[in-house]
């Protein structure tokens, strides 16, 4: 058997683009041919999953399951909404939904999970990128539970059941039965699809994300303090500060269902008439694509770059 060398993996994993262990197991399986390894992981569609790779993955789907009282929701990305149609890729996204509900939400551990038709979660990602033909990552997962009560699930622009463009969860604490918690979550999962919240509580929010948000606010409310008091200017200054927190935490924000109510007061009211406290322990939002900063391409460059035809 052929001794199989730093240099040489290297040198193939620059000519094809494939990861190391890739390379060294095509150098292996070849004997330390480097041209016969090329041909080899082109073969096996490794090179190409690589090459693919760089490109941006801002499609996708979400993913969302539930089981009992707790739930999990996935990111899975691809290159264009097309994927998002094809039954691999929905099949792949549901399955590790599934294993996401049973595991937890570690993504590196999730990625090394088995699946049931043979192979892990990363094994199975890296062959459908290169039998669909498009860059695929598995971006995020989050996990919520509550001891008693319901989580309850929501999809909005939903491609198939339980997957979509935007995944919600609704961890209910309480002693009330489902045939009440499952239409107040769903109403308040709804609500957070439409109304984006930052954090649970105002407590909660990003200090960074406030401090950024607070600086805008003093900067354009300036010309409004000049010649006040320090304690009038504070109060101008403060009054928009305090308006973006409780607009951007769940339970401070208007109820979208009827444009008045804090979301807490609706919760309340709801346990009330139940005859059981209710408590909003946890919510997920995952919104597709949000965060990811999208290539701009001219498509007509990238088909004549690819053909060889650039000047």
């Amino acid at each position: 058997m052929a001794e199989i060398t730093a240099s040489a993996v290297k040198e193939l994993r620059e000519r094809s683009g494939a990861g190391m262990m890739d390379c060294k197991k095509a150098l292996t399986e070849t004997a330390g041919d480097i041209e016969a390894a090329s041909d080899w992981l082109r073969s096996k569609g490794l090179a190409a999953a690589a090459k693919k790779s760089s490109r941006t993955a801002a499609e996708g789907l979400v993913g969302v399951a539930v089981a009992g009282t707790k739930g999990v929701a996935i990111e899975v990305n691809s290159q264009t909404d097309f994927v998002a149609k094809n039954e691999i890729f929905q099949g792949f996204v549901r399955e590790v939904t599934g294993i996401a509900l049973e595991k937890g939400d570690d993504v590196e551990a999730l990625k090394a999970a088995p699946m049931a038709a043979g192979g892990t979660v990363e094994e199975v990602l890296i062959a459908n990128i290169a039998t669909i033909g498009e860059n695929q990552v598995f971006r995020r997962a989050k996990a919520v539970s509550v001891a008693n009560g319901a989580v309850i699930p929501y999809v909005h622009n939903a491609a198939a059941p339980g997957l979509g463009k935007i995944g919600v969860l609704v961890a209910l604490e309480s002693d009330a039965g489902v045939d009440v918690l499952e239409p107040l979550g769903k109403q308040i999962a709804m609500h957070i699809a439409a109304a984006f919240p930052l954090a649970l509580t105002i407590a909660d929010l990003d200090p960074e994300v406030v401090e950024r948000e607070a600086a805008i606010l003093r900067e354009k409310n300036a010309d409004k303090i000049v010649g006040k008091s320090p304690e009038v200017a504070e109060k101008i200054l403060n009054g928009p500060i305090e308006k973006f927190k409780k607009e951007n935490a769940l339970l401070s924000q208007l109820f979208v269902m009827d444009g008045k109510t804090p979301v807490a007061d609706v919760i309340e009211k709801a346990g009330k008439d139940a005859g059981a406290p209710i408590v909003l322990k946890d919510y997920v939002r995952f919104q597709l694509g949000e965060g990811i900063e999208k290539e701009e391409s001219d498509f007509a460059a990238e088909v004549a770059a690819t053909a060889g035809l650039t000047k």
